[in-house]
């Protein structure tokens, strides 16, 4: 994780408004990367154009911290805020750093490259060849171009302000305030600037360049294959989110075989997970030593789950207990709100001298220890800490200013609700026992680790919003295609660049397991009955039909309540929803 600002300026520097990185925004961007905090300035000579580059950085690749903005002998810049997983059909290994890795293939397409031919294709098929999740700021100076953009599902944030006092481009992992001259970049391709061409004599162009994003493999079929009732039938595809086709055909009478434990597709999604989580979770840097007095053996814990209890974090939980050393503990992040509304309510309901605990009676708290005690019985040897993260209200109106100004541009009280849950939980500060025992003490503890996993994306893949069985009720597999459809296309647009933003500010980088790129692209080629199936209520298989394929790797993995569990959006699980008045809509605006 690191945070990137950069500066694209026309005027001469004498006549230069200063759109630096101030003070305020200098902070934020070290909150993201608390490791390093560097600056690279470059001016191309032929016309004018200056450039400033600034970066922080969380070292989490290679076996040292990388300084950034990377700089290259022929003069180009690169700012890399992400995680190239794959490179082409290169795993990059957790000793190397990818963003040196990255910067070392652009420096050898500008140098194959003669000085007449334009080489944005050849450095636009670098970036199209990562899968991971990343944002970027390149200057390729032999080109004059700079280039910039996030991935095909955008979960790394980087915002843009086009006016630049009418001179130029700012770029920023985060905005500096809640200024309406901000916007997210878009994760639709990758954007340009050619620096070549003099600077406009009124103002900024009204945008940047696009070059969409091609498919992973480079290929565009136009047909997909799938196997049904022992014959293979093809149907015609639909290119989706950059990375591949998506399943549309729609079974006839008997062609939707049964999805039961024994499915192929269970296994399947096993394996997509676990590999997945291997990139994802092993040879993580130790965190830094501990400064708040905890025990030193607590910095074995390097990954925390944001762990509500439900059924897509506790199965990433289940599972990387599979691929993690024995001697690393595994951080349980719950968290809870106090809401005033929700208080007052039940202390009206309570009986004569009865104490409520208003924390313990949160809904993903019950769920938490149940799926946290589930975890334990069937994961022996391993440590899960479970860490209740408690909120008080006055410390959520405390943070309010901070968390509205990290979301922005996202303004709504829906957005406020959801980020206050995550900015809370990443930050990892709670309680958890002393020991194992049952009667054990709490203690204040904070979680070391620096990762965080996010169950995100299983819902829009499978099939888990209460829209899902409604589209199919109404039209049938039709309308559940359709649906499905609709929620894979849109992940790119989705609220990824706001969750970073507001996870980040902790010096803390969120991993998305279920939006691997390869596990997607087998999600949406997988024919729709292997992974919700509404034409069985659940009868057969005991769980019910969103998420089936989930739910049924949940009691593979010997996890049968987990595998029932309802969904339940996140803040009202956390009760940070509607805390001033009932009467508050998700679409209000904030005031």
């Amino acid at each position: 994780m690191c945070g990137i600002h950069v500066v694209l300026s026309a005027a001469p520097a004498p006549q230069r408004h200063d759109v630096s990185a101030s003070p305020e925004l200098k902070s934020r961007l070290c909150n993201r990367g608390p490791d390093y905090f560097g600056q690279v300035e470059r001016q191309h000579a032929q016309t004018g154009w200056a450039l400033k580059f600034t970066s922080t950085v969380l070292a989490l690749r290679g076996d040292h911290v990388t300084r950034q903005p990377l700089s290259a002998p022929n003069g180009s810049v690169l700012c890399w805020n992400g995680e190239a997983w794959r490179i082409g059909s290169r795993v990059v290994g957790a000793h190397e750093n990818d963003g040196e890795a990255i910067l070392a293939l652009l420096v050898n397409v500008a140098s194959a490259s003669s000085s007449d031919k334009d080489n944005a294709n050849d450095v636009l098929d670098v970036f199209r060849s990562i899968e991971g999740p990343f944002a970027f700021v390149y200057y390729d100076q032999p080109s004059g171009k700079l280039f910039f953009g996030r991935d095909r599902l955008g979960r790394r944030s980087l915002m843009m302000r086009l006016d630049a006092f009418k001179e130029g481009l700012v770029l920023s992992s985060i905005a500096e305030r809640c200024d309406q001259n901000w916007e997210e970049v878009e994760a639709d391709g990758i954007y340009f600037v050619d620096l070549s061409l003099p600077p406009p004599q009124e103002q900024f162009p009204t945008f940047p360049a696009r070059r969409k994003w091609k498919w992973l493999d480079g290929s565009s079929p136009d047909f997909v294959s799938t196997w049904i009732r022992g014959r293979r039938a093809s149907f015609r595809s639909l290119f989706v989110s950059g990375i591949g086709p998506f399943n549309k055909y729609i079974p006839g009478p008997g062609d939707a075989t049964p999805l039961t434990a024994s499915s192929p597709a269970v296994a399947m999604l096993k394996d997509n997970l676990l590999d997945s989580l291997r990139l994802r979770v092993l040879d993580i840097p130790q965190p830094p030593l501990p400064t708040d007095g905890m025990s030193s053996s607590a910095t074995e814990t390097r990954v925390a789950v944001l762990f509500s209890g439900g059924l897509d974090c506790t199965v990433l939980a289940r599972l990387a207990h599979e691929i993690l050393e024995a001697d690393q503990a595994i951080d349980l992040l719950n968290v809870a709100f106090e809401n005033p509304r929700v208080v007052a309510q039940l202390k009206k309901e309570a009986k004569e001298g009865e104490v409520i605990d208003f924390y313990e009676a949160c809904p993903d708290r019950i769920t938490g220890r149940r799926s946290f005690a589930e975890l334990e019985k069937v994961c022996p040897g391993r440590t899960f800490r479970f860490v209740s993260v408690n909120i008080p209200y006055e410390e959520t109106v405390a943070h309010r200013k901070e968390v509205i100004s990290l979301i922005y541009p996202h303004n709504t009280e829906m957005d406020l609700s959801i980020a206050y849950a995550l900015y809370f939980a990443a930050r990892g500060h709670g309680y958890c026992p002393e020991s194992s025992h049952p009667d054990s003490q709490q203690q204040a503890y904070t979680s070391p680790a620096r990762v965080l996993l996010s169950g995100l994306g299983a819902d829009e893949l499978f099939g888990g919003y209460s829209r899902h069985p409604a589209a199919f009720a109404s039209r049938g597999y039709r309308g559940l295609v359709d649906e499905l459809l609709l929620d894979v296309g849109r992940l790119g647009k989705r609220n990824l660049g706001r969750d970073d933003r507001v996870m980040s500010h902790w010096g803390k980088e969120v991993r998305f397991p279920f939006l691997d790129e390869r596990l997607v692209g087998w999600a949406m080629r997988t024919p729709v009955w292997d992974k919700c199936n509404f034409e069985d209520g659940g009868e057969t298989t005991g769980v019910e039909a969103g998420k089936r394929v989930l739910r049924l790797l949940a009691l593979e993995l010997g996890m049968e309540s987990v595998a029932k569990e309802k969904k339940r959006a996140i803040q009202f699980g956390t009760r940070t929803a509607k805390m001033e008045s009932g009467r508050v809509k998700g679409t209000t605006l904030i005031r």
